[in-house]
């Protein structure tokens, strides 16, 4: 009969040798999904004093970006930690890293959401294009919308669509970015959005997507937008 306690011996053993897919170091206690603890530290917050609406510290009193939304915030900076844990998770978890993609959901269903968050009406999600959520059979944004949309017991709906003619932002230049045509994302047919709308994305870079998700949730009837990125690139 083999030891009781082999199993945990061999995947310990295991753990030392097997390096951490992020610094490269270690993976030892607490890792999770080929990341060290260490690494895993790496989701951290913004900075205080930033802009309640763009989520980004300014000298200038009135908001120097175009916004479209009463309140706007991010729960992670994506440059953060060493190496810079959002710009490997979030590409890494689009390419098809499925526990990358679990272990940063299930941190996302225990960080602080900001209290205004919890007076949205519904939940929705800024969209990917219909081809691009068939290829990689998921789509981040929809399913970061879920999981708020559970934590603070209000309904998910899929209110917008894209345009996939429109092409895909990360692979712009910043300018290209913030050219991204008015008519690229709008309501879904028969969406009525109403009240007090959270939007919910991945990443949040120039927000010209948020833009034009929010003026689409506006010009169809909603009161308020408001927006949450699980990450804020600075």
């Amino acid at each position: 009969m083999l030891p009781a306690d082999l199993l945990p011996r061999l995947r310990a053993i295991r753990g030392d040798l097997l390096p951490c897919r992020g610094c490269l170091g270690p993976v030892g206690e607490g890792a999770q999904a080929g990341l060290c603890a260490r690494c895993w530290e790496g989701l951290r917050p913004l900075q205080e004093g930033r802009c309640p609406r763009c989520a980004l510290t300014h000298a200038e009193e009135a908001c120097p970006e175009a916004v479209a939304w009463e309140r706007g915030d991010a729960l992670w900076d994506y440059h953060g930690g060493r190496p810079p844990l959002g710009a490997l998770l979030v590409p890494g978890i689009k390419r098809g890293e499925t526990g990358w993609r679990t272990a940063l959901l299930g941190r996302l269903a225990q960080a602080p959401l900001p209290e205004w968050a919890l007076e949205a009406d519904c939940v929705t999600a800024a969209p990917s294009a219909l081809p691009r959520r068939l290829l990689r059979g998921f789509d981040l944004a929809a399913e970061a919308g879920r999981v708020v949309a559970g934590r603070i017991e209000r309904p998910f709906a899929p209110l917008l669509a894209k345009d996939w003619r429109s092409g895909r932002q990360a692979s712009r230049t910043e300018s290209a970015r913030r050219r991204l045509p008015r008519t690229a994302i709008g309501l879904r047919r028969g969406a009525r959005p109403g009240g007090i709308v959270l939007l919910v994305d991945d990443v949040w870079t120039t927000g010209t997507t948020l833009l034009r998700c929010a003026q689409a949730l506006k010009e169809g009837g909603a009161e308020e937008v408001r927006v949450l990125a699980l990450f804020r690139a600075l």
